[in-house]
């Protein structure tokens, strides 16, 4: 797959990674959502940078019981080891997540 903006539907039941690009120090990926939600809290041990490409989300973050809503083009900053949860997407949402260190 080589467009961010073409929807990987090859199993729409669940969320679709696509990593577009990984070293030691930096993976890239396309995620395609499609109405999934996080069952458990997500706590990483890189930065992340998210941007919605296409649709919209909800991403909750533990210590400050509030929920950030993405729509297309909107991004957030998640440090390392901040404990979050997506709890809505559209069908579909196209997010660009960038892991760092």
């Amino acid at each position: 797959m080589t467009n961010l903006f073409e929807v990987n539907s090859s199993d729409t039941t669940k969320e679709q990674f696509d990593t577009l690009l990984k070293t030691k120090t930096l993976h890239i990926e396309k995620i395609t959502s499609n109405g999934q939600v996080s069952d458990e809290w997500y706590e990483q041990k890189r930065d992340e940078w998210v941007v919605v490409l296409e649709g919209e989300g909800s991403i909750l973050f533990e210590e400050e019981k509030r929920s950030v809503h993405l729509v297309k083009g909107e991004y957030i900053h998640i440090p390392k080891m901040k404990k979050h949860k997506v709890t809505y997407t559209s069908a579909p949402t196209i997010w660009l997540a960038i892991h760092f260190t």
